[in-house]
């Protein structure tokens, strides 16, 4: 890849990460080299039985639970700051060509990671990779230096009508 950019996948609906995959799918479909780094995601989600015969790599950093956004626990705070670092040197060492910072946006948001931090990562971003932040709330500084946004917006979810998370499809 000659021109690596800047993409966000942001909004209230589902399917950020979703889309993220797929360019991860599609990116290794063409013989690049792929990583995808979770913040704030302790599950056995599918993806993660799936990625490893696609040759995809998948680092989590978080616990099995949800972070409380008004008083995140330290553990949370340190397991954000340990994903930080890890994306810090995957993206110095330029051996990727696809790195995916799934809810990055999230753990900016929930103040787990400063948003001086992440600008700093696009910064020392190779050329030649594509960075991918993932999450709600992306901050409009985030926004401003990518180069492709989009906004999934939901518009209709099943969990509005007390239909709880399904394994293979959401989880």
């Amino acid at each position: 890849m000659s021109l690596g950019l800047v993409q966000v996948y942001t909004g209230n609906g589902k399917g950020k990460t979703t889309a993220a995959l797929g360019l991860a799918m599609r990116a290794l479909g063409h013989g690049y080299k792929a990583i995808v780094i979770q913040f704030m995601k302790g599950w056995e989600y599918g993806e993660l039985r799936s990625a490893s015969k696609l040759g995809l790599e998948i680092v989590r950093f978080g616990r099995a639970s949800f972070v409380d956004r008004n008083n995140p626990a330290e553990e949370d705070i340190e397991e954000a700051k340990r994903g930080f670092r890890f994306a810090y040197e995957v993206l110095k060492g330029g051996e990727y060509d696809l790195v995916i910072l799934d809810e990055i946006n999230v753990a900016v948001d929930y103040g787990l990671i400063s948003l001086d931090e992440v600008l700093s990562l696009i910064e020392i971003k190779p050329p030649h990779v594509e960075l991918v932040l993932t999450g709600r709330y992306a901050h409009s500084k985030i926004i401003e230096k990518a180069d492709l946004v989009s906004e999934v917006m939901e518009i209709k979810h099943p969990y509005r009508r007390g239909i709880e998370m399904r394994r293979g499809i959401d989880y």
